[in-house]
């Protein structure tokens, strides 16, 4: 019973003394923003990415047809542009973006492929790029007016 009594001591002397009950700082120095407080980028070196359309109508399609678009971008930065990552709004759509760091100055593009399987009406769908910019997300969009197949709506 004493050995017990004993660890339970140690223990709780363990626990208060790896707590720290003053208040902690932390060094501005950690703290790495690029906006200054007048929201303009600090750093004129990040890459830019520069849209020739950020909206894409497809018209009236059909539903169940599968309809494509490619956005076409250039990086007018000064520094290579990474595109990490692109989703979509609806599973409906599916987008394909390059893998490979776009140079300052060189062109790429997003092929977004819409399904309009199971959908009607007005149709509008976001397309979020997440990118090594400032600010790191761009939205596209696309948008349709999906028709039943033989005039009904």
């Amino acid at each position: 019973m004493k050995p017990r009594f004993i660890s339970f001591i140690v223990l709780g002397l363990f626990l208060l003394a790896s707590c720290h009950s003053g208040p902690r700082s932390l060094s501005s120095d950690l703290v790495d923003n690029p906006n200054s407080a007048n929201g303009k980028a600090g750093n004129t070196n990040l890459p830019v990415i520069s849209f020739a359309e950020t909206t894409h109508d497809f018209g009236k399609i059909i539903q169940g047809e599968t309809v494509s678009y490619i956005f076409h971008f250039k990086n007018t930065g000064k520094s290579d542009l990474i595109i990490a990552d692109v989703n979509t709004s609806c599973g409906c759509t599916v987008p394909s973006f390059p893998k490979t760091p776009v140079g300052p100055g060189k062109d790429g593009t997003i092929k977004v492929t819409f399904n309009s399987n199971g959908k009607h009406g007005y149709q509008s769908k976001n397309i979020i790029v997440v990118a090594n910019t400032q600010p790191n997300t761009t939205v596209v969009h696309i948008k349709a007016e999906v028709t039943m197949p033989g005039g009904i709506k």
